[in-house]
């Protein structure tokens, strides 16, 4: 039985359901089959990469291709343990698999505010599914919910134990609310029918494959300074962010599926950047000629956003390795290709 978050009481009333018979078998021992919602996502596809290097692991991976692309998962496509489904996950699945991960949902500001109906209902409905497939196959389901869930923090870094700032009916409000109602979700079935959940609240990530024009400031600075653009800056750029590479971050959930803690867990680089010193260093490795010019701001953009990842390093044994000044020049090359901007020297 999973180790309960000091946040809240979460007693269950149910032992977990029992999985495929096959998992007690004293000849065969099968694949672990795990379920990847948004897998052709950014975070997504990496995190598949990391789960195939496993022989033993079997990946399904399901996504409506609104934000993913079959370009992030093509050296997989065709391979004997992967399979890919043109899904969506606000309608049922019938899989049996083992594991779930679940990180279905849109998360620039630009792709979910595109379709804010469609947001909370892949964040309500679609977690609603897939609790239900958790429930029915006895699988464990790791949500990756949010920074988001602290709105504009009043507490600074973040622990797992604020319960946030959140304006309800904003423009955000679709992803902020929609998040924070999917992890009431997965409690209500942790404790109702003993489904095996693990939380995961990620902070800003970056890395290769990212879309390019989605519209969050690392990625914009750097298609900004490739097309040799001034670097939008939204004011007053003294509003901060933390930044984690992915494989960090890919590390971090699998430890933190694989460990017995229900979570929630800030995942997230706890090294903190204003907005202005973000563009100076994008700036100074990619594109020093490039100008820095200040832009209207955003509604309910949050003033800062800091994990406080004391829980990660206790529990999971994780911290970030990738400092910010070596990974932008790894997502700059990534970016170059698929730009079609050469290096000049």
């Amino acid at each position: 039985m999973a180790k309960n978050s000091a946040n809240g009481d979460h007693q269950t009333t149910k032992p977990p359901p029992t999985p495929s018979p096959l998992r007690f078998s004293k000849f065969f021992q099968p694949n672990m089959r795990i379920l990847v919602t948004g897998g052709a996502g950014f975070i997504g596809s990496h995190l598949v990469d990391k789960l195939m290097e496993n022989e033993k692991n079997e990946v399904i991976v399901v996504d409506n291709f609104f934000t993913g692309s079959k370009d992030n998962l093509k050296k997989w496509i065709g391979h004997p343990r992967f399979e890919l489904r043109r899904h969506d996950v606000t309608e049922p699945l019938l899989v049996e698999v083992d594991k779930i991960y679940h990180l279905a949902c849109p998360a620039s500001p630009i792709f979910y505010k595109y379709n804010a109906v469609k947001t909370i209902k892949t964040n309500v409905i679609g977690t609603l599914n897939m609790l239900g497939l958790a429930k029915r196959v006895g699988a464990r389901i790791l949500l990756t919910s949010t920074s988001e869930v602290y709105g504009d923090p009043l507490v600074h870094p973040q622990p797992e134990s604020y319960w946030g700032n959140v304006n309800p009916i904003g423009v955000r409000s679709c992803y902020d609310e929609g998040k924070r109602v999917a992890e009431t979700l997965m409690f209500d079935y942790h404790r109702q029918h003993g489904i095996e959940i693990r939380i995961a609240r990620i902070f800003n990530t970056y890395g290769p494959r990212m879309n390019i024009d989605d519209g969050r400031v690392v990625s914009n600075f750097i298609a900004q300074s490739l097309r040799d653009e001034p670097l939008t800056v939204q004011a007053p750029g003294t509003q901060t962010r933390s930044f984690c590479y992915v494989s960090d971050m890919v590390d971090g959930l699998i430890r933190l599926m694989e460990g017995d803690n229900t979570g929630p867990i800030n995942i997230g680089n706890p090294g903190e950047f204003t907005m202005i010193e973000l563009a100076e260093l994008v700036k100074e490795l990619i594109s020093p000629k490039v100008e820095i010019k200040m832009v209207e701001n955003t509604p309910d953009d949050p003033r800062q956003r800091k994990p406080d990842i004391t829980k990660a390093k206790e529990l999971l044994g994780w911290e970030p390795k990738v400092k910010l000044r070596d990974g932008l020049p790894l997502m700059e090359e990534d970016f170059r290709l698929r730009l079609g901007v050469s290096k000049t020297i």
